[in-house]
């Protein structure tokens, strides 16, 4: 599948079969995510792969309500896929400079977030090229999560999607039109 056409073909995915994701998959798409470019190259992610059910169910315990006291269907896509892939991210390392001591280069402070969303979006976009599903979750207690995981100190999990083979083909949802979010020259000029 070409880039452009993994663009167009992801959806968000909450509902999934239980069929087993293959290793080969697994590692083609964590490659795809270590291949996305990042704040001086400094690559400030780390992967966890859960495969354990019961980890699975003790990080989809870790969801947010999403309104209304309904259940977050993403999360709870994790108790019924073969595999999750949560991300985490090294604190203080992504826009950052190299001297001590060491300071954020930019207004925007650690870029941890940037370079994370970065390589999730190449691993969503892999894993539509392989066929599989994935929902980009961040409605969860992510000091929880950590807890549950053993992330050490100066790391953080950012977000996490269960990974599997679609049960439900979502229609596109609708997108803003390029001259509702495109500005030539300065904010608002058309």
């Amino acid at each position: 599948m070409e880039v452009l056409d993994a663009i167009n073909a992801r959806r968000s995915i909450r509902r999934f079969k239980s069929t087993p994701v293959e290793d080969e998959k697994v590692e083609m798409i964590l490659e795809a995510a270590r291949r996305a470019p990042s704040w001086a190259n400094s690559q400030c992610w780390r992967f966890i792969v859960v495969r354990d059910a019961e980890m699975r169910n003790r990080l989809a315990d870790t969801a947010f309500s999403v309104g209304g006291g309904h259940p977050n269907m993403a999360t709870e896509a994790m108790r019924v896929v073969s595999v999750a892939i949560v991300a985490c991210a090294e604190l203080g390392r992504a826009g950052f400079s190299h001297k001590e001591p060491r300071e954020p280069v930019t207004d925007k402070g650690d870029w941890f977030m940037f370079d994370t969303a970065l390589a999730m979006q190449n691993m969503v976009l892999a894993a539509t090229a392989f066929g599989l599903g994935t929902v980009y979750t961040g409605a969860f207690d992510s000091v929880e999560a950590g807890k549950v995981l053993g992330v050490p100190e100066g790391y953080k999990v950012v977000s996490m999607t269960p990974l599997g083979y679609p049960d439900e083909d979502p229609k596109p949802r609708p997108r803003k039109e390029l001259d509702e979010i495109v500005f030539r020259e300065r904010f608002g000029a058309r």
